[in-house]
This record gives structure tokens, C-alpha cells and sequence, in this order.
């Protein structure tokens, strides 16, 4: 039985951070089995949030960290390529460090289009000039 209900009701918070952080919806999907919030990006790229091995757990006191991970979305039968991620305690500190990890390598798309949140600020440009 599906449980996208179940973990939307659960996971409220999260997705309101997450969508807060990213100014885009924020969704429980679920991904071969296991349960994650998701955030679709420009670039065919994507980011889930997850807070156990197994997914999204239905048990909120066993949560020990939040991992998120940017993918970038493949067309072909490889799978999607993982671009970075990073653990933490918090779920808002874990995107952080996962997107700043992405900033910071060359899996960066840098465009002339400014798309919201994932790209760099022009102060950010102007120190790397």
C-alpha cells in the first residue's frame, strides 16, 4: 500500500524547509521502494532527502542524521549520476553542505540564465573574478 500520504503527513516540516530553502515544491516520492523528499532543479537535476538506509523512516525518534543528494537525471539505462551529497544532523545543514559541495566542483552548470537558488550569486562572481 502506498504511504506518500502517510510520510506527507509526517514529514511537514521537512518539506516546508525544503521547499522554503529551494523555492520550489518539495514532494514524498517513492523511489524503488523506499521513501524520499524530492526537489526537481533546472538542468534535469534533482535533490532527495532521506533520514534513513531504508528511505524516509516511519519512526521520527530513530532519526539520527538527514542524508541529501543531488542527482543529475539520465536518459539512458546507466542511471542517474550523483553529483554530491553530505550527512548531517539537521536536514537544512545537510542541503547546504550538499549544495555548497556542488558549487564548488566541476559538475557545475554555470549559465547566463539565472534559474532561482542554484546559481551563483553575483557575489560569489565577483569574488572569483
Amino acid at each position: 500500500m502506498p504511504r506518500t500520504q502517510e510520510h506527507t503527513d509526517r514529514y511537514t516540516d521537512a518539506l516546508i524547509a525544503l521547499a522554503a530553502a529551494t523555492h520550489r515544491p518539495a514532494n514524498i516520492v517513492n523511489v524503488l521502494g523506499r521513501y524520499a523528499i524530492r526537489v526537481d532543479f533546472e538542468f534535469n537535476r534533482y535533490v532527495l532527502a532521506t533520514n534513513s538506509g531504508d528511505g524516509l523512516t516511519s519512526d521520527v525518534d530513530a532519526i539520527e542524521a538527514w542524508h541529501v543528494a543531488f542527482f543529475q537525471q539520465s536518459d539512458g539505462e546507466s542511471g542517474d549520476e550523483l553529483l554530491e551529497e553530505a550527512r548531517d544532523e539537521w536536514l537544512a545543514d545537510a542541503f547546504d553542505q550538499a549544495l555548497d559541495a556542488l558549487r564548488r566542483s566541476p559538475k557545475w552548470i554555470d549559465s547566463d540564465a539565472k534559474f532561482g537558488e542554484l546559481a551563483r550569486s553575483p557575489v560569489d562572481a565577483l569574488a572569483e573574478a
